[in-house]
């Protein structure tokens, strides 16, 4: 398992979409949420993900594929 420190900024057009819960059911990924900011029109969440190192790469690839923005925050911690 490992555990990736991330911000994930939201633009207007997916604000509304259940991203979070996407993680968890499709991916495989628990996200721990530690701080967020969302509107209507914009939004951000500073979470770690954790789960499998290929499941977490995966949700990141797909994220990004989906039009979130995906900032690295931090080392990756091996668990």
């Amino acid at each position: 398992m490992i555990e990736v420190r991330v911000k994930l900024t939201f633009p207007e057009d997916l604000v509304r979409q259940p991203f979070m819960a996407r993680l968890v059911r499709e991916h495989e990924v628990e996200p721990n949420i530690r701080r967020a900011n969302v509107d209507e029109r914009e939004g951000w969440i500073v979470c770690e993900l954790l789960g499998e190192p290929s499941r977490v790469d995966g949700a990141l690839d797909w994220l990004r594929r989906e039009g979130i923005r995906v900032d690295l925050l931090g080392d990756v911690v091996e668990g």
